[in-house]
């Protein structure tokens, strides 16, 4: 009886420190694994933020240079168009104004019309850019009748007496007429009264 008693005792005890050296054993094991998937976060934390800080930066960098390179491309045309503005063209050497029958209309009243229609501003007519005028010749008549004024336009390369457009400003409106008004009618008879001629090729 005690044989038995004893064994069961040492059964049960022996069991006991099996039990426990397995759970201190588990939680032993819990910190070291919970250690192992920590540090592969840690380092792809780190990482997205070194790569996104260096995009940041990158993106950043960017935008400055393209803003400096558009405002430079900005400055460069800038200045482009102001050496050409200001581009001092000789009476007399570049071009050549003639005005006649000056006792049937004024000097006056020609320039206002021809400010009226941009055919006064001499850089633009001089231009033989696409955008500039590339005239060769300007010639204005005047027709007493209908207070009108013809203005025939010659291009650079034109041939004989063919000019390249007509235009009909209306000096009692002070404008185009809204009809745009037959250039050939209008054109006879009239006087000349302005000339402006290119004399650099």
């Amino acid at each position: 009886m005690d044989i038995t008693n004893r064994d069961v005792r040492e059964i049960t005890m022996s069991k006991k420190p099996n039990k426990e050296k397995l759970l201190d054993k588990v939680s032993d094991e819990k910190p070291v694994k919970s250690k192992i998937l920590t540090l592969p976060i840690l380092i792809i934390g780190f990482l997205v933020i070194v790569f996104g800080a260096y995009m940041l930066y990158a993106m950043t960098h960017m935008h400055v240079t393209s803003k400096t390179e558009t405002s430079t491309a900005k400055t460069s045309s800038n200045s482009e168009k102001a050496s050409s503005s200001t581009k001092k063209y000789v009476a007399g050497k570049d071009y050549k104004i003639t005005y006649n029958n000056t006792d049937l209309i004024d000097k006056s009243t020609i320039t206002k019309a021809l400010d009226a229609n941009g055919l006064n501003d001499i850089n633009d007519l001089m231009d033989t850019s696409e955008d500039g005028g590339d005239m060769a010749k300007l010639e204005v008549y005047y027709n007493k009748d209908k207070n009108l004024l013809v203005e025939r336009l010659f291009k650079n390369g034109y041939k004989g007496d063919e000019d390249t457009t007509r235009v009909v400003y209306d000096l009692t409106q002070g404008k185009i007429p809204d009809n745009g008004a037959d250039t050939n009618v209008y054109y006879q008879p009239s006087w000349l009264v302005y000339t402006w001629e290119r004399l650099t090729k």
